[in-house]
């Protein structure tokens, strides 16, 4: 039942973030949080499938690294973006090619 519990907040959080990460796309710090929560409620089903199965870490610890990758490259980026343009709302991005 606990299991279910986790399973529903977890899913509940990753629908909200993809709202989030679909629906309000002006400014490109709010996307990066919205994919970095995104992220991290993947990671959280994928901790608790498995420890669920009592398999090894190795795939998480993976999976953590890349996402911290991820959001490094992420942010790079913003501070790329602001510095140029002076500001992180998307439309700006036309201008970038």
């Amino acid at each position: 039942m606990l299991m279910y519990l986790y399973l529903c907040s977890l899913a509940s959080l990753f629908l909200s973030s993809m709202y989030i990460y679909v629906f309000k796309y002006k400014h490109f710090l709010l996307m990066l949080l919205s994919l970095e929560s995104i992220v991290l409620s993947l990671y959280m089903v994928l901790f608790l499938f498995l420890s669920n199965f009592s398999f090894e870490y190795y795939l998480s610890m993976f999976f953590l690294t890349m996402s911290v990758c991820e959001s490094a490259l992420g942010l790079s980026l913003l501070v790329l973006i602001i510095r140029t343009h002076g500001s992180d709302k998307i439309t700006v991005f036309d201008s970038l090619w």
